[in-house]
């Protein structure tokens, strides 16, 4: 018997494409409503939901489930992982960012068989970025959302396989590398290491009792909630500054919380900020407690540390930029060396201390964090890839 499925996103959530795209791989019927253009569709969720409004969100046989990771969807419809016969690849990118894509597009070209194992979103970071406006070859920018789905379906065109999973350990074991995942055991000739950056937490109060209802790490995914409201942003580098202008196109107004004396954001994005009314900018003042009524999120509390007073700011929802930490965890134990702050170290030719194990884009220490030397990055490490392969077949 085949559940009966839910569904309510919009075309803007990174997360919702996710879900949908797992839907079609695995022919999974629902029914459709975008919250964002289907009259009463929002406040029909928001009503089973008790008010989070966390998107994607499923009914799945009455079941409630909102915003589910690849694994908890296939344990959510029983959907069986590869077979142990496909596990065996030429090389296994772990994380489906640009930089993995670009590199698949390269190797798959190549005939060589390219596996992308990626936890989240296809296209990362930049799939959940509005804008893109320094992108080479796009003269008026185009959404980031957009970009992603183009490196996907030319990735695709050329035969790379994805799996939707998580890659927990990496280690050599003779003249493969085995990898231990979500999706069970693969090996590989060679391994790229991809896996980019995730948001940083404040680690305070309310910050995780409020996530989904008020609390949010991305503008893009969920700043259309917010029209008409009041917002705080938590951040003085660019990345908040972008997000904070991104959020005047819903917010009435919003009060932007900087640690520091000054932002640290470039001096274009200051003077945006500066002149832009529905800002105001509040420095020397950390964030120490997001309050609510037990469902929605309706203050902020600080300190001023010049008069180490207490400041409140009256909310709707807060957005927090604080930075970016590497995904680099499952490398313990790889024989993979990183810096002081989990970034990979690798030499000139994009090769870890580990021989066959590879790491390029944002992951990379040295990286410079631009979508366009990530895509660069990833063609270079994939002619590296073939390179690696094709000396150890002559000398196997």
């Amino acid at each position: 018997m085949k559940p009966s499925v839910v569904y309510y996103g919009a075309e803007w959530c990174a997360d919702c494409k996710r879900t949908k795209y797992f839907f079609s791989e695995h022919s999974i019927e629902y029914e459709a409503h975008d919250i964002d253009g289907e009259p009463g569709a929002r406040e029909a969720m928001l009503a089973i939901t008790d008010g989070n409004s966390t998107i994607p969100t499923l009914v799945v046989n009455g079941k409630i489930y909102q915003e589910p990771t690849n694994d908890e969807l296939k344990g959510i419809f029983g959907v069986e992982t590869m077979d142990k016969s496909q596990n065996k690849h030429d090389v296994i990118m772990i994380g489906a960012g640009p930089t993995s894509l670009a590199a698949a597009v390269y190797t798959t070209r190549e005939d060589i068989d390219t596996l992308l194992f990626e936890k989240g979103v296809i296209g990362g970071l930049a799939a959940i970025t509005d804008w893109v406006d320094n992108y080479p070859g796009f003269p008026d920018g185009l959404a980031g959302l957009d970009l992603a789905e183009n490196l996907r379906q030319q990735a695709e065109r050329f035969g790379t396989k994805f799996e939707l999973g998580e890659v927990s350990s990496v280690k050599r074991d003779g003249s493969l590398i085995k990898l231990q995942t979500t999706s069970g055991e693969f090996t590989a000739k060679a391994v790229l290491i991809a896996t980019g950056s995730d948001y940083k937490k404040l680690g305070i109060p309310g910050e995780d009792d409020y996530y989904g209802r008020g609390v949010h790490f991305c503008a893009t995914c969920d700043g259309a909630f917010y029209r008409d409201k009041r917002i705080v942003v938590v951040g003085g580098g660019n990345s908040a500054v972008q997000e904070a202008l991104f959020l005047t196109r819903f917010a009435s107004k919003i009060d932007v919380l900087v640690r520091g004396e000054a932002l640290r954001a470039s001096e274009v994005l200051q003077h945006e900020i500066e002149k832009n009314e529905k800002i105001s900018l509040h420095f020397n003042t950390t964030t120490d407690e997001v309050v609510g009524d037990g469902k929605f999120v309706n203050k902020v509390i600080g300190t001023n540390v010049k008069s180490n007073k207490k400041v409140e700011f009256e909310t709707d929802g807060v957005f927090v930029f604080i930075g970016l930490k590497p995904n680099t965890a499952f490398l313990e134990g790889s024989g993979v060396e990183l810096d002081e702050i989990g970034l990979v170290k690798t030499n000139d030719k994009l090769e870890t201390a580990v021989d066959g194990i590879f790491a390029a884009g944002d992951v990379r220490s040295g990286a410079t964090m631009q979508i366009a030397s990530a895509v660069g990055e990833g063609a270079t490490a994939a002619l590296r890839i073939r390179e690696y392969i094709e000396d150890h077949k002559r000398n196997s």
